[in-house]
């Protein structure tokens, strides 16, 4: 029977409590929720299944030792003290990632640099040569933590970060990240029950995230490469049993997912990208300004989107997110409406009375998720005609 180990899922902040749920869903035990990450255990298969199903997850860490670090000597002694050989060759490349918080360590380059140097001088000592460092495509992705003195050092079993999915090769001026906008996707409850748009979809992240979770389609499917296939106890076939177990479980989606956008450059650009998705069965995207745009059917319409912040896109933020209201407020009865933004001082001009506010980050940017419900008829009427 495969033996279990401890690993620990990095996410962005708001996500821990959904985090959790995917792994606790996906057959993960001994999970421990924490600040941007969840810990849990599971076998290599385990491993190999989060980094492909983990919708709200950027890294999938693989803890080796934890320490007392008082001070650099201490740290390099510490790095040096584990045997680099059961994980790298001398003619591997590799790479070091470090994360500081408290006043110890203040400088994550030179905390990386140090623990270079112990890995490097461990193995010039064993066999008169060293490994090359490559920061963009190592062999081995080595973390560091350091909280306060408290170092844990880590393999990354998922190189480079899990929300680069791999389907999206064309972006706009400002992307919206992938896990951003699956995690958003997920607190709104979106499952696939009804149609879904995207008013302002830009290169189509969120519609293809959400068709994703529609069809329960894994999200890191088209990735063409995770961290562990590197690592000397790469099983790919294992992998492979993984993967089709988890295309078994996909299912049918029977509603509408369409995205709208003004840009013909940018629709463009987000139809290349859902058809590496493949997903262009699901999707329909046309070329069309949301503020001249109503809704096409009767029935109840979820929609997630990410308007420009006013950050790298010009747009009067005033007069825009008051047209965001009135077209909800005029053109789009029977639905729930949510949005992700980081200009906090323009939601005051929607001119609609939020139903939910979820604090979140993009990027280094402070954010809100919130959530209008645009009634059929009056609020009054909706609560009359329920009784």
């Amino acid at each position: 029977m495969a033996e279990n180990f401890k690993m620990l899922a990095k996410t962005l902040f708001g996500f821990e409590d959904l985090l959790a749920r995917e792994l606790r869903e996906l057959g993960a035990g001994d999970i421990e929720i924490g600040t941007r990450s969840v810990g849990f255990s599971g076998d290599t298969g385990f491993m190999y299944k989060a980094n492909l199903c983990c919708r709200t997850a950027i890294k999938i860490l693989k803890p080796l030792r934890s320490f007392v670090v008082k001070d650099e000597n201490a740290l390099y002694a510490a790095v040096k003290s584990i045997d680099w050989s059961q994980y790298m060759r001398v003619n591997d490349t590799f790479a070091i990632n470090a994360t500081l918080s408290g006043e110890q360590f203040t400088h994550s380059l030179f905390v990386a640099q140090k623990a270079k140097d112990a890995v490097v001088d461990q193995f010039r000592e064993a066999t008169g040569e060293r490994p090359d460092v490559d920061l963009k495509f190592p062999d081995l992705s080595i973390d560091i933590h350091i909280r306060h003195n408290r170092c844990t050092i880590s393999l990354d079993s998922s190189g480079v970060s899990l929300h680069q999915r791999g389907y999206r090769l064309n972006t706009n001026v400002a992307p919206i990240n992938e896990v951003l906008a699956a995690g958003g996707l997920m607190l709104s409850g979106w499952k696939g029950h009804s149609d879904f748009l995207d008013p302002m979809c830009g290169s189509g992240t969120m519609l293809i995230e959400a068709a994703m979770i529609a069809c329960n389609i894994p999200p890191n499917l088209n990735r063409k490469q995770f961290g562990f296939e590197n690592w000397h106890d790469w099983d790919p076939d294992l992998f492979d049993i993984i993967e089709a177990s988890a295309l078994k479980k996909i299912r049918e989606f029977h509603f509408t997912i369409q995205g709208y956008d003004k840009d013909p450059s940018v629709i463009e650009k987000a139809k290349e990208n859902i058809k590496n998705a493949e997903l262009s069965e699901f999707i329909s995207i046309k070329e069309a300004d949301f503020f001249k745009t109503e809704k096409e059917r009767e029935r109840h319409l979820q929609m997630v989107f990410n308007p420009p912040y006013g950050e790298r896109i010009p747009v009067e933020m005033e007069t825009f997110y008051k047209n965001i209201g009135d077209t909800l407020k005029q053109n789009y009865k029977d639905t729930e409406a949510w949005f992700i933004t980081s200009n906090l001082e323009s939601l005051k001009h929607v001119g609609l009375r939020t139903s939910r506010k979820i604090k979140l980050y993009n990027g280094s940017l402070e954010s809100r998720l919130v959530k209008y419900d645009i009634y059929a008829g009056s609020k009054k009427a909706k609560y009359q005609n329920n009784d």
